[in-house]
């Protein structure tokens, strides 16, 4: 018989913690390897955790709303045999001696006793704090004690990011200052302190909005994406370029091939690959564009992988990204964007899916509409948003003389980073995109 420790794998790049939502076996169950055994969340998404071990569920080193460390085991698997197939496990004990149960007992201590090192900020019964939240205290150094006494005014009295930052803006006034920022959160002293704290009794006090008025409360998920949003607004100043391309040569192939490439390939052809297709090729012309900057630090990033905004059911965004999109074919393409766009509605992607973006496109075509000013992704500096193709009547230059002509059209909407990209090279990668759409070969083989 033998323990093993698993592990919490990396969630993506910058991610160092997350919180468990759920556990899907209890001690005692049996566990295969690649069961899933857990549901965790991140400022990103919320995934499923497989074990890498199989044997029995031993010990569980986490509960419901814990917050564990990226690398850290949150499980202890026994298993048979001498070996294990868990790879390369951090601590593993043999039990080769009659007193099977007072080993276990001691392993698992030694094993609680490592997770417990230094926990800076931790959750209590009474107050939950959020990944993003401990992550700001830890940086600004601010104590558990100090983070306890910070007013919430999220769900259920949840400290936010923006109470963080309401507090680190006051946090070096006058003692009498604070007072009116700081709320206890022992139960005794509610009441004296509703005078003090007037963030929290706005929070706490029941608001009738009328008979009319349907009061819903944000879920994470939205919650998440308006913090990212706002964040990048904060961070980016936005600039956005608009540019219309004659999609007529891409309507006109795509409708003549796509039965074609169904039968062969046995993938939807959409528009969506052609148009990574076309960015890929505009960001290796405009290597600029696929960046990031960290401070005052350009990042050019070699790798091009584009993300697709992809709709959820619950009406939220995310963003799967196509990893290295200028080395694939139309056909990879295909394959990659209908695997990420059918999963994604299906919350199964994985962490690793969702990040590394160098650049994001997202539809507004696809809800009808026909160009927007999308928000940038961070930390990347442009984001194209693409419209509906619509058909109308347009000016058709030819050698002949110029001409009314019915053509399909769509209008490319381009937001970027006026720290990065200034008016001349946004407008002219867009340009670019869209002269590569109007270019496309009709005679091409699929």
């Amino acid at each position: 018989m033998a323990l093993v420790e698993i592990l919490l794998p990396a969630m993506g790049e910058g991610i160092i913690e997350a919180t468990l939502i759920s556990w899907m076996k209890n001690e005692g169950d049996t566990v295969n390897i690649d069961e899933n055994l857990i549901e965790v969340a991140t400022d990103k998404v919320n995934s499923e955790v497989p074990s890498t071990a199989s044997g029995v569920l031993h010990k569980k080193l986490f509960g419901e709303n814990d917050v564990m460390s990226v690398g850290k085991p949150f499980a202890i698997i026994s298993t048979e045999g001498e070996e294990t197939s868990a790879p390369a496990p951090k601590a593993e004990v043999k039990i080769e001696t009659p007193k099977v149960d007072e080993l276990v007992k001691q392993e698992v201590a030694n094993i609680e006793s490592t997770i417990a090192v230094k926990p800076v900020i931790t959750n209590s019964e009474d107050r939950f704090y959020s990944p993003l939240v401990m992550n700001i205290a830890k940086e600004e150094g601010i104590s558990q004690a100090e983070l306890n006494c910070i007013a919430g005014t999220g769900q259920s009295g949840r400290v936010t990011k923006d109470d963080m930052l309401i507090y680190l803006q006051n946090r070096q006034k006058p003692v009498n200052q604070q007072v009116q920022i700081l709320n206890k959160t022992n139960t005794d002293s509610k009441t004296e302190n509703k005078t003090a704290n007037p963030i929290a009794e706005k929070s706490t006090a029941s608001i009738d909005f009328g008979q009319n008025v349907e009061v819903q409360k944000m879920d994470r998920m939205r919650k998440l994406i308006g913090e990212h949003m706002m964040k990048s607004v904060q961070t980016s100043p936005h600039v956005c370029s608009f540019v219309e391309a004659d999609m007529t040569n891409i309507v006109t192939w795509r409708n003549k091939n796509k039965n074609k490439f169904k039968e062969k390939y046995g993938e939807n052809l959409t528009f969506t690959p052609i148009l990574i297709e076309a960015i890929a090729k505009g960001l290796i012309e405009f290597p600029m564009i696929n960046s990031s900057v960290d401070g005052d630090t350009i990042l050019l990033k070699k790798d091009i992988n584009i993300g697709m905004a992809a709709a959820l059911p619950d009406g939220n965004l995310i963003v799967p990204v196509i990893k290295n999109a200028d080395m694939l074919n139309l056909l990879g393409l295909a394959k990659k964007v209908n695997d990420l766009g059918q999963r994604a509605k299906k919350n199964q992607l994985k962490p690793d899916e969702i990040q590394g973006g160098t650049y994001t496109m997202t539809n507004l075509g696809s809800f009808g509409n026909l160009f927007g000013t999308p928000i940038i992704n961070q930390p990347q500096v442009a984001i194209l948003g693409v419209g509906a193709i619509v058909k109308k009547p347009v000016v058709v230059e030819s050698s002949e003389g110029d001409t009314i002509g019915i053509r399909s059209m769509m209008y490319l909407s381009h937001s970027y980073d006026h720290r990065v990209v200034d008016g001349m090279l946004g407008g002219t990668f867009v340009k670019r995109v869209a002269e590569i759409l109007e270019g496309f070969d009709v005679n091409r083989e699929i």
